[in-house]
């Protein structure tokens, strides 16, 4: 086992105050980074140590690896935690990392190239006997093999880039006409996206959802799950609202969903916390989507209703420890469901909402956490993500949760710039919602 001393948060907002909290009550010193637009940020007045990286272009500061790695190595940090986004599913800093003998604080390089290729993730899938939804055996490389796969599993089609994410490279094809036209785009999108135009095609399920399995693996073959997320409420593929457990999936599902997350994560030799990624149709078939090799935003909705810290299980996985918690140790107690504030317009067709903080009240109360970087006077830069913050409410059950939620919602303030919230309250009235009775199209649908 190694012991951490200094540990370099390669991330911004919400997620690097999480983690330096975490280093923090394990008496780990923090080394933040920052660029100058977050020159006043959070995370760089948290930390023990901050390094200003760059300007405001996400290129020249928390995507630069040299100078991220040239900061870790002048410091003396032994381990970086990548966050979500950035650089946390790039092989590359991984293996960069493992090269200057700096402890990545995620899975190792080759698990994060194996799935963030979604091509080879679904092969290695299909033959470790993980459900994969119909579709091409590999990369799609002529007109005349896409046309062979979409007769062979029939429309609607999706194509899918084989380094995608986010929605991007992606294209839902209902007739033969069109195949052609929106394989040209999606390369083309895939290309300019990530550097790379390779796509395969999948059948397109027009009514899923989303439900995901938290994984913790460690380095002695140790493999659990913290049970699952529902994701489904999304708009434009980035989730909204996602909740702990699903209330649509049976026990007997959850069982058989928890038991192939774990042979997914098996497959690939994989150690950290993870989440593995399934559609569920109508007929209650599941598929693999993909594995996100790093911590996910939505983790505290899981972390609410098993009492476990996934940010510190993922540090003293990274360091060598052996995990002290077995799958019969893991118990959904309640339900939890979290929010996600954005800085954006839901009247003006969602466009980015900059400004400077001139007032912010935070709920709060039994059952209620606020994970955030926002504080009065805070300017939001115009680089980044718009997340702002995610509230996450527990209760006994999930009407109680729900109505928490609400209370919580009811209570925000963050005044100076425009926020989702009124959307949020809007799906949380919903009857369809409040009955579990939506899919992946659901948000879509209620604003037209």
């Amino acid at each position: 086992m190694t012991h951490f001393n200094r540990v370099l948060i390669a991330n911004r907002g919400e997620i690097a105050v999480r983690i330096i909290r975490a280093c923090k009550e394990m008496n780990i010193e923090t080394v933040a980074v920052y660029s100058t637009a977050d020159k006043d940020s959070l995370h760089a007045a948290l930390a023990d140590y901050a390094i200003c990286i760059g300007t405001g272009s996400p290129k020249d500061s928390y995507l630069n690896l040299e100078r991220i790695m040239s900061t870790a190595v002048t410091l003396g940090v032994d381990a970086i935690h990548p966050g979500y986004g950035f650089l946390s599913e790039n092989s590359r800093f991984a293996k960069m990392c493992e090269e200057c003998g700096i402890i990545f604080i995620g899975p190792d390089s080759d698990a994060i190239l194996n799935m963030g290729n979604k091509s080879t993730a679904r092969e290695l899938m299909k033959s470790s006997g993980v459900p994969v939804i119909p579709g091409s055996d590999g990369l799609i490389h002529d007109m005349d093999q896409a046309l062979v796969v979409a007769k062979e599993i029939g429309f609607p089609v999706i194509i899918k880039a084989s380094m995608g994410g986010g929605g991007k490279g992606m294209r839902i094809v209902n007739t033969f006409e069109d195949l052609s036209r929106f394989i040209d785009q999606a390369k083309n999108e895939a290309q300019n996206a990530f550097g790379d135009s390779s796509i395969y095609i999948e059948k397109y399920i027009t009514e899923s959802r989303h439900v995901e399995f938290q994984i913790l693996a460690d380095k002695h073959g140790n493999t659990i799950h913290l049970f699952d997320r529902e994701c489904s409420i999304q708009r434009n593929n980035q989730k909204m609202i996602e909740e702990a457990p699903s209330s649509y999936i049976s026990d007997v599902m959850r069982k058989n969903m928890g038991d192939s997350a774990v042979l997914a994560a098996k497959a690939i030799d994989y150690n950290s916390a993870g989440t593995v990624e399934f559609l569920v149709d109508n007929d209650n078939n599941y598929y693999f989507i993909e594995m996100n090799t790093r911590i996910q935003v939505e983790h505290p909705t899981t972390e609410m209703v098993t009492g476990i810290d996934l940010i510190k299980e993922q540090i003293k996985i990274a360091r060598g420890d052996k995990l002290t918690i077995n799958q019969e140790d893991v118990i959904i107690r309640g339900h939890s469901i979290e929010c996600r504030i954005n800085a954006e317009d839901p009247d003006n067709h969602f466009a980015p909402s900059a400004g400077t903080i001139t007032d912010l009240h935070l709920p709060g109360g039994n059952g209620v956490r606020v994970d955030t970087h926002l504080y009065p006077g805070y300017k939001i830069p115009v680089y980044y993500d718009s997340m702002l913050c995610k509230i996450i409410c527990w209760g006994n059950d999930r009407s109680e949760a729900i109505q928490k939620m609400k209370v919580a919602l009811d209570e925000l303030v963050v005044s100076g710039i425009k926020t989702n919230t009124s959307l949020q309250k809007r799906i949380l009235s919903h009857p369809d919602f409040l009955a579990g009775e939506f899919n992946t199209n659901f948000v879509n649908k209620i604003i037209g």
